[in-house]
């Protein structure tokens, strides 16, 4: 689905769908609420959904129809970023779009569903502050380690756990997680840009990347 206020970005998202074999457009609008009313009727997986629209947001569209869809969030707004991914979103394209970018975000949607139709299990359970929680693996930004523990970070919590990362790091191995440094593994899919040194996830944190474990990183990227 492409959905945007704009008539001249629905032509622009509409015309790269068509590109893309592995994505078909079954409905595009520019009002959110004829979107809301396609979703109760009809069954659609990805939706390319703009921010900023007057008769209803996208942060509000995505708590409406939650877990439902996975998003692709396209607006010229950077600073919505990090609220977007407290939902199930796969990219943030910033306007402009450009087909190259685009198709970038299109493969990674490709990737997430395969992800959950290959996968049997896509969480794990952890014991912290005396409970069990339930972690979904895509929910991970990344893991951090604490001497004795380790600091499981998503969106919008913190799990300390008594682990190591030599141990997460052999569970998540099958997943999108690599790690960069010796107190660090990052969930690949949380990437917005990576230097020299560091890599910049979409939540804004910066994670260092070691001098021994950056040819294994930029393997696993490629």
């Amino acid at each position: 689905m492409v959905v945007d206020d704009e008539p001249l970005a629905i032509s622009l998202l509409e015309n790269y769908v068509r590109k893309i074999p592995f994505l078909e457009l079954v409905f595009s609008t520019e009002n959110p609420i004829e979107a809301l009313d396609y979703i109760q009727n009809n069954e659609a997986d990805l939706v390319f959904l703009d921010i900023q629209m007057p008769e209803l947001t996208g942060i509000n569209f995505m708590k409406i129809v939650g877990d439902k869809l996975k998003y692709i969030l396209t607006t010229a707004y950077s600073e919505y970023a990090l609220e977007g991914y407290e939902h199930n979103i796969v990219d943030y394209l910033l306007k402009p779009i450009s087909f190259e970018r685009f198709y970038q975000s299109s493969l990674k949607a490709q990737e997430r569903f395969s992800f959950v139709e290959n996968k049997v299990d896509s969480h794990f359970f952890v014991k912290s502050s005396g409970q069990q929680h339930r972690i979904n693996f895509e929910d991970i930004l990344y893991i951090e380690s604490i001497k004795d523990y380790v600091n499981i970070k998503t969106a919008n919590q913190e799990y300390i756990v008594l682990d190591t990362l030599k141990s997460l790091e052999q569970q998540l191995s099958e997943w999108s997680f690599v790690r960069i440094h010796k107190s660090f593994i990052i969930n690949t899919n949380q990437i917005k840009s990576i230097s020299a040194k560091k890599v910049n996830l979409f939540s804004e944190q910066e994670i260092p990347i070691g001098d021994m474990y950056r040819e294994n990183f930029l393997k696993k990227l490629k």
